[in-house]
C-alpha cells in the first residue's frame, strides 16, 4: 500500500498582468495557506517521503513553505513535466518514484491535480488552491501505478477548513 498526496499550489498573485503564467508568485493569502497545509500535514504524522513538484513559482513557494512546516527534512525534487502536465505526465512522475517512498506528495495544478484524483478514485473532488487529497494505493511498488489503478480517497483538506 502507499500514500499519495496530491496538493494544489496555494493562492497565486494575478496582480502583474506582465509576468508570465511560470512566474507569478503567491499572493498574501497564499503565503498564509502554504505553511498553514505544512502544519496539518505534521499534526495528521503524514510527511511525505519526497515532495515532487511542478517548477512554476507558485508551486516551489507552495513547496518551500510545506517543507518547513511540515517538517520534511530532504530535497523537494522539481520536475518541468508536472507544469502544465496532463494526466499521462503526472503518472509517469509517479511511476518514476523508488519503492522505498512509501508517501509521495505532489504539488502541481489543476486541471491535471483534480482529473488524476479522479481517475485513481472514481471520485469527483474539487481541488482548490492550497488543498491536499489524501490517496490510498493498492499496490506495493511505484512502477505498478497505471490509470487502472483504483485508490481510495482517504481524506480531502482544503485550507480554509
Amino acid at each position: 500500500m502507499k500514500t499519495l498526496l496530491l496538493m494544489r499550489h496555494a493562492k497565486s498573485s494575478w496582480k502583474n498582468k506582465d509576468l508570465p503564467d511560470f512566474e507569478r508568485p503567491l499572493n498574501r493569502r497564499g503565503e498564509k495557506d502554504a505553511p498553514e497545509m505544512g502544519k496539518l500535514l505534521k499534526k495528521k504524522n503524514l510527511v511525505p517521503s519526497v515532495i515532487i513538484a511542478s517548477p512554476a513559482v507558485r508551486a516551489r513557494m507552495t513547496a518551500e513553505a510545506v517543507k518547513k512546516k511540515s517538517g520534511y527534512e530532504q530535497e523537494i525534487v522539481y520536475l518541468d513535466k508536472l507544469y502544465q502536465a496532463e494526466v499521462p505526465a503526472i503518472i509517469d512522475a509517479l511511476k518514476e518514484q523508488p519503492d522505498g517512498m512509501e508517501t509521495v506528495m505532489l504539488i502541481g495544478h489543476n486541471p491535471a491535480l483534480e482529473s488524476v484524483l479522479q481517475i485513481l478514485t472514481g471520485k469527483i473532488e474539487s481541488l482548490p488552491t492550497a488543498s491536499i487529497a489524501n490517496i490510498a494505493l493498492p499496490i506495493d511498488h511505484w512502477a505498478e501505478l497505471s490509470v487502472e489503478t483504483k485508490g481510495k480517497l482517504v481524506k480531502t483538506w482544503r485550507s480554509d477548513n
